[in-house]
């Protein structure tokens, strides 16, 4: 589904991706791991259209996507929860949820997708009526995520979803990610800690300034020397 081929990157003037390969295939879980300042959120934000590459190519389904606006690319089926699990602080919950199906029209209903957001969330429910600036920072984390699946995105790309959160919180969106997986959509994850990569995650690739080092499952990744080298201190 998301083909990334020799990929680069500068911002100001440096270097932040050099030639990054990998694909996540449809349907699948695939992590990219790696320390802070890797790169990996420059990734997401360049195959969501944020950040022009100095080259390479993006293909999603197909479509090289090449010159194309985050609009456009929102609209192809590309969902997006950044890092910091941005709300709408002047809406509530419910209207957070139902922003996507008023932005883009799809063969589903809007009732469908906010079903569906609400199905992998249930949560949600209970603060239907509440503001964006009166939440956790995990019912945050999983608001952001629930707008991707009312968007009706078929790739996710998820920006640590679970820096941050409390031990609590944290199996809770891990099931909700699995239940995302299980529907057939295709999520690529970004995470800087090994120990939160879920097990049923089909490939993990490491990044290391600004290049993919490692590619395989997550078992291997564990294994791997020059993977321990790098994150060895949270496998």
């Amino acid at each position: 589904m998301l083909e990334i081929a020799d990929l680069s990157v500068d911002i100001q003037s440096s270097e932040i991706l050099r030639r990054v390969n990998f694909e996540v295939p449809s349907g699948e879980l695939v992590c990219l791991v790696g320390r802070n300042g890797a790169g990996k959120t420059t990734t997401l934000r360049t195959i969501m259209g944020y950040l022009a590459p100095r080259g390479g190519t993006i293909r999603f389904a197909g479509k090289d996507l090449t010159g194309t606006s985050t609009l456009a690319r929102s609209r192809l089926g590309i969902g997006y929860s950044p890092e910091d699990s941005e709300t709408f602080g002047e809406l509530t919950v419910a209207e957070n949820i139902a922003l996507p199906t008023w932005t883009r029209q799809t063969a589903k209903s809007a009732e469908e997708r906010i079903a569906l957001a609400y199905r992998v969330f249930p949560n949600l429910r209970r603060y239907d009526d509440r503001s964006g600036t009166h939440l956790s920072g995990g019912e945050r984390k999983m608001l952001s995520i629930a707008r991707t699946l009312a968007l009706d995105a078929q790739l996710l790309l998820l920006d640590e979803p679970f820096e941050g959160l409390s031990p609590a919180i944290i199996p809770s969106i891990r099931d909700s990610i699995q239940e995302i997986v299980r529907l057939g959509l295709t999520v690529l994850i970004a995470e800087s800690e090994l120990q939160h990569v879920p097990d049923y995650a089909n490939r993990i690739y490491v990044m290391e300034r600004g290049e993919i080092v490692f590619g395989g499952t997550l078992d291997e990744a564990r294994r791997d020397a020059t993977v321990r080298r790098i994150i060895g201190e949270t496998l």
